[in-house]
């Protein structure tokens, strides 16, 4: 085999996780440890740091510094949301990346992010293709909303869904703690997939969650889901709910009344303030005492909550990306498969065609979806709880976290 010689760069993009410099590190240690590699450049903010030359030599740093990157939350290269045009409206992005990627000779391109940031890998892979510069481009998936098409569970929703269930079991305690029944509302994100709302059911199905969940999937119906919460309420005392920050009415709108506040780099709605609106809604019509609780970012840079299983996969897909690209690969996506062997989980590396992955939202299937609309069958359970298993090997300091502190020298 002809081995191809030459830098790479490692970028990550959109929101972060708990895990993603996991995949990060799996991409930067391989790659460091590969003879075909010669340097290893990380971006700064994502495709935003090539088009700014702005690489990061990541073999000044320290290598313990580096491996402390597998407990590390949030994007320790910096994040963007920067949409990238199509090369034939405007191929200017396209021709400033070819000449940075000539500048280090850059032969390997490694993009870790979610549904946007594997378009953005499509549409890098087909321009240097299409201009004959050979360099192998690589998407290593990240996205606590676990809706990244054909890979069985993505990088990052293992850990948040632990984080969510683990919080929900928390809150339920706290909530029956007094003699006067509360109504709690859990504000989980999830724009268009159900996938983190639905783990609140996990916490369920320990004897200690959600009455009442509710995701993107179907049809929000408001006089539906006062009388649902009225009637659990009526009968134990109390009642708790778990809600997607993006359910929906029949008509397509959300329902949380900041949705039109602001939008990303990419037109999504940012949503948020829903818990607070329905828990106002059930005061008003059910006269309760409520609590509304939204997650927020928590839910995706809880690395103290880490699940083990999750590090290690993430890592074993920044890995396999490297490994791929040197044997020869490119214009892939590293998803993952799963199989049980003598009664366990088993989870091994698969690639998809970037083309296929990029902009397509996998969903929770219909049928996990109970039938009233307002909770999950146990499919969806013996889906998600083998992902959440192990607890992180995390470094602490003095009883906090000890994070990666990286030096970030600039290349020249």
């Amino acid at each position: 085999m002809n081995v191809l010689k030459g830098a790479c760069i490692i970028g990550q993009s959109g929101g972060p996780t708990s895990v993603i410099n996991a995949s990060a590190y799996g991409v930067i240690r391989t790659a460091l440890d590969s003879e075909a590699i010669t340097k290893v450049y990380g971006a700064e903010h994502g495709i935003k740091g090539v088009l700014n030359d702005r690489l990061f030599d990541m073999s000044a740093e320290d290598a313990g510094e580096l491996e402390n990157l597998l407990y590390t939350p949030s994007s320790a290269l910096g994040s963007c949301r920067y949409k990238i045009a199509d090369p034939d409206v405007d191929d200017t992005d396209f021709k400033r990346i070819l000449e940075i990627f000539k500048k280090y000779d850059v032969r390997y391109f490694f993009y870790n992010g979610g549904n946007d940031s594997m378009d953005t890998c499509n549409k890098i892979s087909k321009y240097m293709q299409r201009v004959g510069y050979e360099c192998r481009v690589m998407g290593v998936p990240k996205t606590i909303d676990n809706d990244l098409f054909g890979t069985d569970h993505c990088p990052g929703y293992a850990s948040a869904a632990k984080y969510i269930a683990t919080s929900c079991m928390e809150v339920y305690q706290d909530a029956w703690v007094y003699d006067t029944g509360m109504i709690c509302v859990v504000e989980i994100m999830g724009r268009h997939a159900g996938w983190l709302t639905a783990a609140a059911s996990l916490a369920t199905a320990m004897g200690a969650g959600p009455d009442l969940i509710y995701l993107p999937e179907t049809d929000f119906d408001m006089d539906k889901f006062i009388s649902e919460v009225r009637k659990v309420y009526t009968e134990t005392g109390g009642c708790m709910v778990a809600v997607s920050e993006g359910i929906h009415y029949a008509d397509g709108s959300f329902v949380s009344e900041a949705q039109a506040s602001a939008t990303d780099g990419f037109g999504h709605a940012q949503l948020g303030g829903l818990a607070g609106m329905l828990a106002e809604i059930i005061k008003k019509e059910i006269g309760a005492k409520v609590r509304g609780i939204e997650l927020s970012l928590l839910q995706r840079c809880g690395a103290h909550l880490a699940s083990q299983t999750d590090i290690d996969e993430s890592f074993m897909a920044g890995k396999a990306a490297v490994e791929n690209a040197v044997a020869g690969l490119t214009d892939k996506m590293v998803g993952f498969e799963r199989s049980y062997e003598g009664g366990a989980y088993v989870c091994r590396t698969k690639l998809f065609d970037l083309v296929d992955v990029a902009n397509t939202e996998k969903k929770v299937p219909i049928e996990w979806i109970n039938a009233q609309h307002n909770g999950v069958e146990r499919a969806f359970i013996d889906y998600a709880l083998p992902l959440i298993q192990g607890e992180t090997r995390m470094r602490k300091e003095n009883g906090l976290p000890r994070f990666a502190k990286l030096k970030k020298v600039l290349a020249k």
